[in-house]
Order: C-alpha cells, then sequence, then structure tokens
C-alpha cells in the first residue's frame, strides 16, 4: 500500500515536495509585477552597473588613501561601498510597489512627494550631465599624451595634439552609442570599458611586484593618518567613487528575472566588484608611491609605452561611460518637462487594483521624437562646455557634493521610508498580496508544521520591515550629514587652496 501511495504521487514527501515547488513558484510571480518584462541577463546588469561605479575616480584612491592612513583608507572603502549598496537594496524594494518596467526616481516621487518630484528629476539630470561633461574634459587632456607618447611628429599633425580636435572626434563615436534606449545595448562597450580597467589594474600592480617605483617613494602610513583637514577632503572622493544609483531603475526594468534573489545579487556583485578594485589600486598604488603620490596614479609611471596605453585605456573607459550618463539625464530631463503640480486629492488617491502604481504614472514610452530632440540637446550643450571650459574641478566638486550624495543615500532613504509607511495605501495592498501568497503557500503544504511556521512569519516579516524602514531614514540621514561634510570641505578647504 504505502509503495501504491508513493507511485501514485500521493506520498506525504511527494505532497510537501509539490507544495513547496507550487509555493516558490507563487513567491516569484508576487516578485514580478504586472508590467513589461526585460530581457537583460544577470550578467549584463552587474556588467553595466560595474562599468557606472568604477570611473576615473579610481585613479585617485591611491591618494585618498595616503592622506587617511592604510588602516582608515580600507575601512572607508569598505562603509562606502556598505552604504552604496544599501541604498542599491532600497532601490530594488522600491521597485516592488511599481508596475513593472516603469520603475524611476520620478514615478517613486508621484506616488510619495508629487510636488517635489520636479527637484529630484532636476538634481539627478545635472549630476550626470557634470560627469558626462567631465568625461569629455578627460579626453581632451590625455589623447594629445597619448599621441606624444607614442612619439608621433607634431610637423603637420599638430592638430593631433590640440584637445578640440579630440572632443570632436570621440563625440562622433559617443553620438549613436548616446541614442540607444536600453542600458543592455551597451553591454559589449561595457565589457571593453571593463577591460581597460583590467589593464590599468595590472599596471599598478606589475609595478608594485616590480618595485621599480618604490626607491621614489615617501614614507608609509599604515595606522595614522595626515589629519582631518587632509581626511575630509579625500572623503568625498572615496563616496562619489560608488555613484551609480541614476542607473539602477534602468536595470531593474530591463533585467529578465527581477527576484529579490537576482536583484540583491546584481548590487552584491557589482559593489563587491567595484570594492575589492578600489583596496586593491589604493593599497598597491599608495605602497608603490608613498606619500609622494598624486592625484592620478597613472601619471606618476615613467614615460613609457605601458603607461600611454594606460592613458589610453583610461579615455576609451571614459568614452564607453559616457552614454550610460546620457541615458539617466534623459530620462530626468524628459521627467522634468513632463512635471506638472498635483493636487491634494490627486496625492491621496488610492492605488488601482490592476497595479500599484496608478494607471497616470509615466512609463519609459518618449516618442521618437522627444527621444531625440532631448538626447541632441544633451549632446550639445555637453560638447559646448566640454570645449570652452578646461577644468570643472571646482564646479563638478559642487555639483557631486549634492547630486551624488542625494541620487545614493538620500532620495533611497526617504523614498522607502515613505512608502513603506504602514498607512501608505501602496505599502497595504502589497502586504496584502504577499500575505494571500502565504496563506496559499500554507494550503498548499496542508501540514501542521507549515501552520505552526505561518504563525510566526508574518511578525518576523512585519519586524524586519519595521527594521529596515527605520534603517532607511537612517540612511537619509547619513547622506544629509555627508552632504554637509562634503560642501564644507570644499568650500573652506579645498576652494581656500
Amino acid at each position: 500500500m504505502a509503495y501504491l501511495a508513493t507511485a501514485d504521487g500521493d506520498g506525504p514527501d511527494t505532497r510537501s515536495s509539490s507544495a513547496g515547488s507550487r509555493g516558490s513558484r507563487r513567491r516569484m510571480e508576487r516578485g514580478k509585477n504586472v508590467g513589461v518584462v526585460g530581457q537583460a541577463s544577470f550578467v549584463s546588469s552587474v556588467i553595466n552597473l560595474v562599468n557606472t561605479i568604477v570611473g576615473a575616480g579610481v585613479l585617485a584612491m591611491p591618494l585618498a588613501m595616503s592622506r587617511m592612513g592604510m588602516l582608515l583608507g580600507v575601512i572607508v572603502i569598505i562603509w562606502s561601498g556598505l552604504m552604496a549598496g544599501f541604498g542599491l537594496y532600497l532601490q530594488t524594494r522600491c521597485a516592488r510597489y511599481l508596475e513593472r518596467g516603469s520603475a524611476s526616481f520620478f514615478a517613486l516621487s508621484q506616488i510619495t512627494y508629487p510636488n517635489a518630484a520636479v527637484i529630484f528629476d532636476a538634481a539627478i539630470a545635472i549630476k550626470c550631465f557634470g560627469v558626462g561633461v567631465s568625461y569629455l574634459i578627460i579626453i581632451g587632456d590625455l589623447m594629445p599624451g597619448v599621441v606624444d607618447g607614442f612619439g608621433s611628429a607634431p610637423g603637420e599633425a599638430s592638430f593631433l595634439l590640440d584637445r578640440h580636435f579630440w572632443i570632436t572626434a570621440f563625440m562622433l563615436i559617443v553620438i549613436p552609442l548616446s541614442f540607444l534606449r536600453r542600458l543592455d545595448s551597451l553591454k559589449y562597450t561595457s565589457v571593453i570599458a571593463l577591460i581597460s580597467i583590467g589593464y590599468l589594474i595590472i599596471l599598478v600592480v606589475a609595478h608594485f611586484i616590480k618595485g621599480d617605483t618604490i626607491r621614489e617613494g615617501g614614507p608609509i602610513r599604515y595606522i595614522h593618518w595626515a589629519g582631518v583637514v587632509p581626511t575630509l577632503s579625500s572623503f568625498p572622493v572615496i563616496v562619489f567613487a560608488y555613484t551609480c544609483h541614476q542607473n539602477m531603475f534602468s536595470i531593474l526594468n530591463e533585467i529578465s528575472n527581477n527576484s529579490h534573489f537576482r536583484t540583491t545579487g546584481v548590487v552584491l556583485g557589482s559593489i563587491g566588484t567595484a570594492c575589492s578594485i578600489y583596496i586593491l589600486v589604493a593599497i598597491t598604488g599608495y605602497l608603490s608611491f608613498g606619500n609622494d603620490v598624486a592625484s592620478n596614479i597613472v601619471s606618476m609611471y615613467p614615460s613609457s609605452k605601458a603607461s600611454t596605453i594606460a592613458k589610453a585605456a583610461i579615455v576609451i573607459m571614459v568614452m564607453f561611460s559616457y552614454p550610460l550618463q546620457v541615458h539617466p539625464c534623459r530620462a530626468s530631463v524628459d521627467a522634468v518637462l513632463k512635471w506638472r503640480p498635483k493636487g491634494r486629492a490627486d496625492v491621496q488617491g488610492s492605488p488601482s487594483r490592476g497595479v500599484l502604481i496608478p494607471k497616470s504614472a509615466p512609463k519609459d514610452g518618449i516618442s521618437d521624437v522627444r527621444f531625440a530632440a532631448i538626447t541632441t540637446t544633451i549632446l550639445v550643450l555637453s560638447y559646448i562646455v566640454a570645449m570652452t571650459v578646461n577644468s570643472l574641478a571646482t564646479v563638478l566638486a559642487y555639483v557631486g557634493s549634492t547630486g551624488s550624495t542625494s541620487i545614493s543615500f538620500i532620495l533611497p532613504g526617504i523614498f522607502y521610508y515613505k512608502i513603506s509607511a504602514p498607512d501608505s495605501p501602496y505599502h497595504q495592498r502589497l502586504m496584502k498580496q504577499d500575505d494571500d501568497g502565504d496563506e496559499e503557500e500554507d494550503e498548499d503544504a496542508g501540514n501542521e508544521e507549515a501552520g505552526l511556521l505561518g504563525r510566526y512569519q508574518p511578525r518576523l516579516r512585519n519586524w524586519g520591515k519595521g527594521l529596515l524602514r527605520k534603517l532607511s531614514l537612517a540612511l537619509a540621514i547619513y547622506g544629509l550629514v555627508v552632504m554637509i561634510v562634503c560642501l564644507v570641505t570644499n568650500t573652506v578647504f579645498v576652494a581656500a587652496h
């Protein structure tokens, strides 16, 4: 009889196994809201996010460590990575309240702080525009040195040493890349950019192992630091080096499997990779030159083919990172142009029954004409600024102090704190969906053990979400403190010198 029961699939083990599989399917279905399903893979999502994170800031990591000391420097790099990662995680949680494929800062602000949405998107647009301009300036500054390093004689080709020529030439390359609608379309260029970063890492580590720069380096600070002022001046460099949150919602919209496990894996994989790169370059670069290290580690190495190739690698890296700044800048500009002040009745309306976000919320549906007009405007303005301004260091310092801290810490914190409030209709509907799914899983399990666990699951879940909500508020406060510290540092210490 026991054999017959098992063979027919009516045994207790088979029932519990099938119930568990049905429960797993329901959990995945609840994690995928109604909407447009993306096509990006897990790997391409991690690659694009890592390429957004790791930029020219990696070159200044050894200098930051020289001012903080090795011990404090490693701690700050890891701490900043954890805070940036937590901000990304909160974005994945906020995306659950939105229809699949429509997640954005604008969509969140429409159901949390609708009348302040234009301020949030304007800050994102300015920040991304400023970073994009800085990439063009880096190209213009480095390419003449690359040409000279390869031994090209000026003569009739003196224009090859003109920064304006190279900015114009590389604009012709990034223009078609900037007109791509999906970030996943940039996964191959992101791979090329990551290869360039890999070469920079190999160059720094190889010189450290070879030991050909140690005799020229200054003393090493292992535990002690250079003081409060030098440390505070380098702290923003590390904080801003992890800024990638402007592209996180696009990645969440495009990833094919947006389950909690997958999206958390994207955050851990990208932040973990960036943190490892920063620590490796900071330690080996600092030990190579000691306290004499400059803000650009590549410029410290003797003139050679290897260092010239490294400069070219930086150019390639920032060139393929430029479209990753145009994408969120365009979305934010479009949101600003679409923004209209909302009345009180519109803000307090209950959510629709079909999806969590109201039907009137904007989606990624920019018309072709509007898409082309906004993209062209961004490209033309960034080109004009890069051609007329040699250095945006001071301007970018202020833009980064406000824009990066807002995107990385303040906005994810306040958005999740607001939308996850117990009296929020969106939160209540999401909780009801989770509770209904848990009840169905308990019915499928149909045993006493599942019933006992079911009694404690709601309590544990509510406790965890309550703790997460408090931590999100703490992250927003931390971001505000970082913003004030960075602004004071740039105004009093950096600008004064």
